[in-house]
Order: C-alpha cells, then structure tokens, then sequence
C-alpha cells in the first residue's frame, strides 16, 4: 500500500513532475507546465533534440537527461537517486502527456517504489482530443494505444476486443493505417469510426463515417502524419437488451402491456408468441 500526499512539508525528498507538452500548437502548453519546466533541477525526456526545441521556444535553459526504451533501466536508477537527494525532476515525452505508450510507466513504478510523490501537470493529449471530436459515445471508452505490427497479433487483439460496448481509441502510424483499418472490418462489421491526424496543427483532418468508406477514402488519399482511431464500440449486448426488454415480465403481463397498446387480445398474444418465439398455441394454453 502507498498513499501519497503530494504537497506535505514534511518530505525531504525532490518530486517527479509529468508535464504535459504540446502536440502540435505551441500555444497549448500551461503556464504552471513552463514554470515546472524552469524550476526542476532537470527534465528527462526521449529525444533530447525534440525537447531542446520547444525550451528554447519559451527561453528555458534547464538541464535536459535522455530517458528512452532503450537505456530506461540505467537511466531510471539515476533519475531517481537524483530525486531522493532532493532534487525536483520534471518527466516529458516528445509530445502530449508522458507515461501513455511510453517509458516513462517504468520510472513512475521505480517512484512509487522509493516512495516518491509523482505530481501531474495536465497538458494536451492526442487520444483524448480526438475521442470528443469524435462523434462516438463519450461516456465509456477503452484506450488500447498503438496494436501489435505483425498482422496475426495484430488480428488475435481486435478478436479480443470485439464484445467490449464502450468507444475503443488506438494510436497507428500511416504506413499501417490501411491495414489495421481493414483487419477491423474484417473481424467487426463495418462499425462507426473516426480517424483524426495532425491535431492542433495546421492540416489538422478528421475522417468520419462507417469503416468501409473510410477504407474507401483514405485509399485514394496520400496518408502522412500519426493518426488517432476511435472506433464504435459493439452494440450486440445492447441490441440483445433490447431484444428481451420483457423478460421480467409474466406472460400474462406480457399479452397486457400489447392490449395496452390497443391490440386485442389474439393480436396481443400474436405478438408475445413472436417475442418469446414460441407457438401462439402455447401463450394460449399458459393464460387458462
């Protein structure tokens, strides 16, 4: 058990802050996100180069630590001995918030571990954005990030996520948008969808409608730029729902609430035989 209160006096050890960056329009990043970004000891991002850029930007000259896939493990060990000596560490990725399909997950469990406060400073995030432009349902959606490369991998997750009834939003790169936009209609149906690239930048595009036109459209099109998916979510439990909507219902209030509706009684008993897909005969013999 760990329970962190983020802003006690009593701590004498640094914080890990997660700054939201921009992705896309410089404009979107937070007046606290600059001052965090000024006033940590050092900031610990994937591609150096990317970050400098956006530090000078707004004249901010901190200290700058490669933190990355590929050297998390030495990195991480450092980053956090530097935080228990009292030193502040802000965590950013190339763009958006960190620790969502990145590395930065593995230093947030090494700061837990060392019993670290780890404090989140909101900023822009592409999955997000592009879920409410979206159109879909909002009110429940699973982010499943970027799908597996190899086609059978790739085929076996969208299987496995099938039945879920919430909207699903996915990262793809455009050289497998195709692909991955196919293997969905081929193991879902053709589905609502909405495909956005570019968000807050200036060729800022969002593609909506059923799979097949998409896959249609985007087929005769140049795909360039990252791309955010959000998918229609199943409607099979819903549709069954509604198909049983009288399944708490008696028969003989079943034959009532169609008399209600001012069908007679052979009419009414007509219609609860072919709900419950059973003879008439037999709504007859249950109501002597």
């Amino acid at each position: 058990m760990n329970v962190q209160k983020s802003f006690s006096e009593e701590q004498n050890k640094g914080c890990l802050y997660l700054v939201g960056t921009p992705i896309g329009n410089l404009e979107d990043i937070s007046h606290r996100a600059l001052r965090i970004l000024k006033e940590a000891e050092c900031i610990a991002c994937e591609d150096t180069r990317q970050t400098r850029k956006l530090l000078t930007h707004f004249q901010i000259s901190t200290r700058l630590i490669s933190y990355h896939e590929h050297n998390k493990h030495t990195s991480g060990k450092e980053i956090i001995r530097l935080i228990e000596q009292g030193s502040d560490l802000a965590l950013v990725s190339d763009a958006g918030l960190p620790v969502i399909s990145d590395p930065g997950n593995d230093l947030v469990k090494l700061a837990i571990e060392s019993n670290i406060s780890i404090i989140p400073i909101p900023g822009a995030n592409a999955a997000l954005s592009a879920f409410i432009i979206s159109g879909l349902e909002t009110d429940q959606f699973t982010f499943c990030g970027f799908l597996p490369r190899e086609k059978k991998d790739k085929k076996e997750k969208i299987i496995e996520l099938a039945d879920l009834a919430g909207s699903i939003i996915f990262y793809e790169s455009p050289h497998r948008l195709i692909n991955t936009l196919n293997v969905m209609y081929e193991n879902w149906g053709n589905r609502q969808v909405s495909i956005a690239r570019e968000i807050t930048k200036k060729y800022e595009e969002v593609i909506r409608g059923t799979l097949e036109e998409c896959i249609r459209y985007i087929s005769e099109i140049k795909v360039q730029g990252e791309y955010c998916i959000v998918v229609q979510g199943s409607t099979a439990k819903k549709e069954r729902k509604d198909e049983l909507w009288w399944s708490l219902m008696s028969i003989k209030e079943h034959v009532e609430h169609y008399m209600n509706l001012e069908l007679d009684k052979k009419e009414a008993m007509k219609k609860v035989a072919g709900d419950r897909m059973v003879s008439k005969r037999d709504i007859y013999n249950h109501l002597l």
